[in-house]
C-alpha cells in the first residue's frame, strides 16, 4: 500500500501488516463488506454498503457480522504489535450509520499466549466446502470453541442429536425459499464460480463438489453449476457438528459482536486442527431464523449457523488490495 500512515503509534509497514490481517475475515460470498478508515489516534471499522447483498442479506445481518469478524482480527493483529486495542462499540441508531467501531491504543504490552495463538491462525482459517471425515469432534474442543463465544459475550449452542432433524427441516426450507427467488439466484451466480484472479467472491477452486440430492446439510451451489460431479463413495459427512453463535441482544451491535465471537471460534476450531463451514441460509430467510431461535429457547438470537469438523480446510480465497479497503485522513476527530 502507498503512503499508509503512521497508526496508533506503528510505523507504516506494521500498520499495513495490522490490516492486512484484519481483511482476512470470512465474509458471506467473500464480499469483504469493509472499510477501515485511518487517523493518527484511532481505527474506526466501517460498513462498505456498496458491497451489500440484498437478496440474501436484505438487513445486513451479516455484512456486520463478517464486519465483526474483520474487527476481532484487527484486534489480534494489534495485540501481536504489543499494542492493547480499546474498542468502542457506537450505540445503536448512532447518526453515523456505517460507523461499527472504534479502536484506539491502550497499554503496551506482550500478547498473551493465547491471542498469539490465535493470531497465527488468522492466515490458515478458510472455509471448507467439501466433505469432512466421520470423525467425532471431541469435548474438549467442543469446550474450547464455546468458551471462545462466550469470551465475547455470545453464546455456541451445540446442537444436539434430537436438534438435528428439525434444524436440517429448516436448511432445507429455506434453500427452496432462496432458490424460488431469481434475484437471489441471480446474486448467487454473480458473486460465485468466480476465478482466482478475481479479488473478491468465491472461486469455483474454493466452491466444493456440487451439492447433491442425498446431501442432508449442503445444500448450497457455489461454483456457478460449474463443479465436477463427485466420486462415488466421497459424499459429505452424515453428523458434523453442528453450533450456532447466539446472543441475548439483537440489533446491528450485537451483530458486530457476534462476529467477533464467531471469528474467535473459527480462529479456536483452526488452532484445534477442525475446518468448517457456514449454513447461512437458515439465518437468511427470516422465518427459519425465528423458528431457529424458538429452537434455541430463553431469549436467545442466532446470528450464525456452522457446520464444523476434521477435514482439508479449502484454497484461500482472493483478498482485496489494501488500497481499496483503506480510507485515509489527515487529522483525528479523537483527542
Amino acid at each position: 500500500m502507498q503512503g499508509c500512515p503512521t497508526v496508533l503509534g506503528l510505523p507504516a509497514e506494521r500498520g499495513e501488516a495490522v490490516l492486512h490481517a484484519a481483511a482476512e475475515a470470512p465474509s458471506l460470498h467473500n464480499s469483504q463488506p469493509w472499510k477501515f478508515r485511518l487517523w493518527r489516534r484511532l481505527i474506526e471499522v466501517h460498513a462498505d454498503v456498496t458491497r451489500r447483498l440484498p437478496a440474501a442479506d436484505p438487513d445486513d445481518r451479516e455484512l456486520r457480522l463478517a464486519c465483526g469478524a474483520a474487527l476481532l482480527n484487527l484486534r489480534l493483529a494489534l495485540d501481536h504489535e504489543q499494542v492493547h486495542p480499546v474498542v468502542t462499540i457506537p450505540p445503536d441508531g448512532d447518526d453515523r450509520p456505517t460507523l461499527l467501531a472504534e479502536v484506539r491504543a491502550g497499554q503496551r504490552g506482550s500478547p498473551s499466549t493465547a491471542s498469539e495463538q490465535l493470531y497465527r491462525m488468522i492466515d490458515r482459517r478458510h472455509t471448507a466446502r467439501a466433505p469432512f471425515r466421520e470423525r467425532p469432534v471431541p469435548a474438549e474442543l467442543r469446550h474450547e470453541m464455546i468458551q471462545a463465544v462466550q469470551q465475547e459475550g455470545c453464546w455456541l449452542h451445540v446442537v444436539g442429536r434430537g436438534e438435528l432433524g428439525q434444524l436440517e427441516g429448516l436448511v432445507h426450507r429455506a434453500h427452496r425459499v432462496q432458490m424460488a427467488d431469481r434475484r437471489f439466484r441471480e446474486e448467487l451466480e454473480r458473486w460465485t464460480g468466480r476465478g482466482l484472479e478475481d479479488p473478491e467472491g468465491v472461486p469455483a477452486a474454493a466452491a466444493g463438489p456440487a451439492p447433491e440430492p442425498q446431501d442432508r446439510w449442503v445444500v448450497r451451489d457455489f461454483s456457478a453449476g460449474r463443479a465436477r460431479r463427485r466420486d462415488p463413495g466421497h459424499d459429505f459427512e452424515t453428523q458434523p457438528l453442528l453450533a450456532v453463535v447466539s446472543s441475548q441482544d439483537s440489533g446491528p451491535g450485537a451483530e458486530v459482536r457476534a462476529g467477533e465471537a464467531l471469528q474467535r471460534m473459527l480462529l479456536t476450531a483452526t488452532a484445534g486442527g477442525l475446518v468448517a463451514s457456514p449454513l447461512s441460509q437458515v439465518i437468511e430467510v427470516s422465518e427459519t431464523r425465528q423458528e431457529l431461535a424458538g429452537l434455541l429457547g430463553g431469549g436467545w438470537n442466532p446470528h450464525a449457523v456452522v457446520r464444523i469438523g476434521f477435514g482439508t480446510p479449502g484454497p484461500p480465497s482472493p483478498r482485496r488490495s489494501t488500497e481499496d479497503v483503506v480510507d485515509v485522513r489527515t487529522s483525528s476527530p479523537a483527542p
